[in-house]
């Protein structure tokens, strides 16, 4: 048994104590002098691209004025000094998760997440989680997250050799978009209710599996062996 499992970052994986927004604000306001830009714009389960241009259109400011590298850089720069805050923890069951699946044989653990990869390794850095996660489909591939899962099946196969169909693959994610990036292709899919969604609402996303949070190992690890 080869088993890819692809996790998402916030909301899955850590909460980063807000320091995505912040990072996010402090750049538009210093590139475009307008405080709270990004408020009312909805982030989850989107690429940082897509909420970069959303928040930009939000205020008829053009993306391709080439203030897209701008932001970019900016954010990365905020965003190192902001995820040192008292609001950031790991989700409920990750580090006894990490641990279990790691020592499944066959089992092969990557990243498939909204965030620009720069980005995706400061956030998981003061959780000592990174080595967890020896390669992953980021944000900075591309802005569509539908387009990720491909890019990840393409990188486990140039690292490790071995060539996965999509199926052999589960997405671990928290939003309904954690679902349409993963289904589509035939991807196991499973979401926790630790983000903004509630387990109500997740019932309805069409996930494989439902989970209120990753504390349920079992449940997990079932499904793991079944495929």
């Amino acid at each position: 048994m080869v088993k890819l499992i692809l996790f998402d970052i916030d909301g899955t994986l850590i909460s980063s104590g807000g320091a995505g927004t912040r990072a996010l604000n402090e750049s538009f306001n210093e590139i475009f002098s307008i405080p709270d830009g990004f408020q009312g714009v909805r982030m989850a389960g989107k690429t940082d691209i897509e909420i970069m241009k959303e928040g930009m259109l939000k205020h008829n400011i053009k993306p391709e004025d080439g203030f897209g590298k701008k932001m970019v850089e900016g954010y990365i720069y905020h965003l190192r000094r902001e995820i040192n805050n008292n609001g950031r923890h790991l989700k409920p069951g990750i580090k006894e998760i990490l641990s279990r699946l790691k020592e499944i044989e066959g089992v092969y653990l990557g990243l498939l997440t909204g965030n620009l990869e720069k980005g995706a390794r400061i956030k998981l850095e003061p959780f000592g989680i990174n080595p967890y996660f020896p390669f992953g489909a980021f944000g900075s591939d591309d802005e569509d997250r539908n387009r990720l899962l491909p890019i990840a099946l393409r990188r486990f196969s140039d690292i490790y050799k071995i060539n996965l169909k999509p199926e052999d693959s589960i997405v671990i994610g928290d939003t309904p978009r954690d679902v349409t990036c993963s289904k589509p292709f035939g991807a196991f899919s499973v979401v926790v209710a630790t983000g903004p969604y509630s387990l109500e609402e997740l019932q309805n996303s069409g996930a494989d599996l439902v989970l209120k949070d990753l504390l349920d190992q079992k449940k997990l690890l079932d499904s793991i062996n079944d495929l």
